[in-house]
Parts: C-alpha cells; sequence; structure tokens
C-alpha cells in the first residue's frame, strides 16, 4: 500500500513537471516595477519580506512547530561535561564574536544584497552550537519564559505587524512605501532572533532540562 501510494505520488509529480511550458513569463518584471516602494532595494528580500511577506509568515510557524514537535519527544540528553582543550577555547573565543557579527552584517546587508534573517540566524545558530560543543554554558539551556520569548519573537513581531497594518488600511501585511523599509528591518531583527534560538535549541534533540 505504502508502495503504491508513493509511486502515485511520483507519477504525480513527473507529470506535473513533465506538463511545464517550455517558457514562463515569471513575475520578475512586476517585481521590479514595484521595488520602490518596496523599502529594500534586494529584489530578493522585496518578494520574501514585502510582495509574498505570509510565504514567510508562514514558514516561520513551521520552524516553531518543527520545535515543539521535538520538544514533545521528551526531555534533551544530559551529556556529560569535560573540560575543553585550552585551544578550543581560544577558537570559540575568537570564532564566536565574529560569528555574531557576521550575523548582524548578514541581517543589515540583506535589504540591498544577499542576505537576511535566515542567513543571519543560521550563522547565530552555528555560533550557540558551536558553544555547547564546547562545553560552555548557553542560554538556550535554561527553560523558562525568556527562551519561548525568544522563540516566538519573529513570528511575534510578523503578527503584531499584520495585524496593526490591518487596523491602519485594511490589508494584512501590506506595507505602506514610507514606513516599509523600517518595518521589514524590525521583522527581520526578531526574526533573526528567533531563527538562532531555534536552530541552536532543535541541536540539542529536545525539551531543555531544568537541571541541566
Amino acid at each position: 500500500m505504502l508502495l503504491l501510494l508513493l509511486l502515485t505520488l511520483a507519477g504525480g509529480l513527473a507529470y506535473a513537471v513533465l506538463s511545464l511550458p517550455d517558457q514562463t513569463v515569471g513575475l520578475s518584471d512586476r517585481v521590479a516595477a514595484n521595488m520602490e516602494t518596496s523599502g529594500v532595494s534586494n529584489p530578493v528580500t522585496a518578494v520574501l519580506l514585502n510582495f509574498r511577506a505570509y510565504d514567510t509568515l508562514l514558514e516561520m510557524a513551521v520552524l516553531l512547530v518543527a520545535l515543539l514537535g521535538v520538544w514533545s519527544l521528551g526531555s534533551a540528553a544530559v551529556h556529560r561535561r569535560v573540560d575543553p582543550e585550552p585551544v578550543l577555547l581560544f577558537l570559540v573565543g575568537v570564532l564566536v564574536p565574529m560569528m555574531i557579527l557576521m550575523a548582524g552584517y548578514l541581517l543589515w546587508v540583506g535589504a540591498a544584497a544577499p542576505g537576511g534573517a535566515f542567513q543571519a540566524g543560521s550563522v547565530l545558530a552555528a555560533a550557540g552550537i558551536l558553544l555547547l560543543l564546547s562545553g560552555k554554558h548557553f542560554p538556550v539551556r535554561l527553560p523558562g519564559w525568556p527562551l519561548r520569548l525568544v522563540l516566538v519573537l519573529g513570528l511575534g513581531a510578523f503578527v503584531a505587524v499584520g495585524v496593526t497594518l490591518v487596523f491602519a488600511n485594511g490589508m494584512l501585511l501590506q506595507y505602506p512605501p514610507g514606513l516599509a523599509g523600517g518595518l521589514i528591518l524590525f521583522i527581520e531583527a526578531a526574526a533573526t532572533l528567533s531563527i538562532g534560538v531555534t536552530l541552536a535549541a532543535l541541536f540539542l534533540g529536545g525539551r531543555p532540562d531544568p537541571e541541566a
């Protein structure tokens, strides 16, 4: 039964791909025509955070649901702490601040060049995971409202902006041109923190233990 279902799914996907036209119109012209009102100069950021902000909003929700699914499996495994080597501590002390600066740079430059919240959040998560692997104490191990607040910060900022705009102009996530750049930066800053902490929390493989 499962094999039949997989074959049907594969056949449907193959038919959909083969049915695609050789040439598509695309939306690049429409994106270029509306860049001045997007609040940013990077077309990718304009699409993901303005023209199709719904997609990014749902991606943030999916990431949070994934973490809740991992937490539902139980507490994270407790690993025996060992004293890290001095060389490792030195490298962590050098690399982690650089990675945090890189995350900030990717967040800021995303408005005009490749970058943005997901790239910055991934680098921030890598810094946190490096701290975990080195045996350093990391706040993601501390359960409670501070951790949960950061986890929902990105999605909460997205929803708060969307609801505010509904009351302001009757349109969800329809930014006023004069405020678009600031609102996008606000959402991306909150999303960067949430993505970074969420990915680091996923690395733990379970719900943080209060006694860890």
